[in-house]
């Protein structure tokens, strides 16, 4: 490797932009809906001309980062990193998780800005980063709770045709709407398509009780459920506990689990089945810890996205192909939204995605 300066590793410019995608349907869940997806890309430039690029998504999850408060932030980040020495990465991640405890997006997208200077200032390649275990990746595709049926159809129709075998369906609380949508979807995937699994997920809106009744009358309604992702509030620790000893599907936690620390809560106290490890709310260093411990565990693996560009999901293709560790593959925000699905070293084949190792 071509033996390089100390200042060519110095942070030279933190630069941010908003990026607005239509997307593709309506995105409805519990927690609210909306018709595009709105990000913040962001990009820190060494001396030596070498860069990296990160996204830092918004979500109905995470309410308080708005695109204006994570711009606030990151222009205050930006004094703290200008000349500051990338070779003093982990120093750098743990004075922003002090100064910005809250920004766990923010913070992450600003991570994986982070550490893709850090590799291309190496030479390294992100995908051998991550041991470069698996070259091609296939994702679930997301059905929002979407209750106009010509919208859900139009939506299953362009989504099977795309080549998908898992659905991921946005259920809302309410049972009997719930067990229409759910039933709609079932019965088009049973005649439109040879082998589907159908997942669900809660966002938060499900009571213990409402859980247990909506999985079980789909049971005897023969609609077979692969697990259900997060269907109560995220700190119901004493209802999530009962439900884990009480589903007859697993429960994979998502909104419950944005550390490591939260995930060994959930090991330790037998808070769910499984959980969701997603870049845009943890970061890479934070994915990677909640990735031991829940492996340690013996928890069942998801790895998830945000309505990301490819900016942004391209880290967790990389990762979920790079240590082949996931059961559950949730990284299909590329054909959620108009765009170019594109990044250097992934291309996307229907459901699958192709990697080469690159920057």
């Amino acid at each position: 490797m071509k033996t390089r300066s100390a200042k060519e590793s110095t942070i030279s410019a933190l630069r941010f932009r908003r990026v607005v995608r239509a997307l593709r349907t309506t995105w409805r869940t519990a927690m609210g809906r909306k018709s595009a997806a709105t990000s913040m890309i962001v990009t820190v430039e060494l001396e030596g001309g070498r860069r990296g690029v990160g996204e830092v998504p918004t979500s109905f999850a995470v309410p308080h980062e708005t695109p204006d408060a994570i711009g606030e932030v990151l222009a205050t980040a930006r004094k703290m990193l200008i000349s500051t020495d990338i070779g003093d990465y982990q120093a750098i991640l743990h004075r922003l998780r002090r100064a910005y405890p809250t920004f766990h997006m923010t913070r992450s997208g600003l991570e994986v800005a982070l550490f893709r200077a850090n590799l291309a200032y190496r030479g390294e390649g992100e995908l051998a980063f991550w041991s470069a275990r698996e070259k091609t990746l296939e994702t679930d595709i997301t059905i929002p709770f979407l209750t106009d049926r010509d919208e859900l159809l139009a939506w299953l129709n362009h989504v099977s045709r795309v080549g998908f075998r898992a659905y991921k369906v946005k259920v809302s609380g309410r049972c009997e709407a719930d067990l229409s949508l759910v039933g709609t979807v079932h019965e088009f995937l049973r005649r439109r398509c040879p082998q589907f699994t159908i997942r669900l997920d809660g966002n938060q809106g499900f009571t213990q009780r409402g859980c247990l009744m909506l999985l079980n009358r789909l049971a005897r309604n023969g609609v077979a459920v692969e697990l259900m992702e997060q269907p109560l509030p995220k700190d119901q620790y004493k209802a999530l506990k009962h439900l884990a000893k009480s589903s007859p599907v697993p429960v994979i936690l998502d909104e419950t689990v944005f550390t490591a620390e939260q995930c060994r809560r959930v090991a330790d106290d037998d808070l769910g089945h499984g959980v969701n490890i997603k870049i845009a709310k943890s970061g890479i260093a934070e994915s990677a810890a909640i990735l031991r411990i829940a492996r340690s565990a013996g928890l069942k693996l998801m790895i998830g996205c945000m309505t990301e560009t490819m900016i942004g999901l391209s880290a967790g293709i990389r990762l979920a192909a790079g240590t082949a560790a996931f059961d559950y593959v949730d990284l299909d925000a590329a054909h959620l939204m108009f765009g170019p699905a594109r990044q250097q070293g992934i291309t996307v084949s229907g459901p699958r995605y192709l990697l080469k190792d690159g920057p």
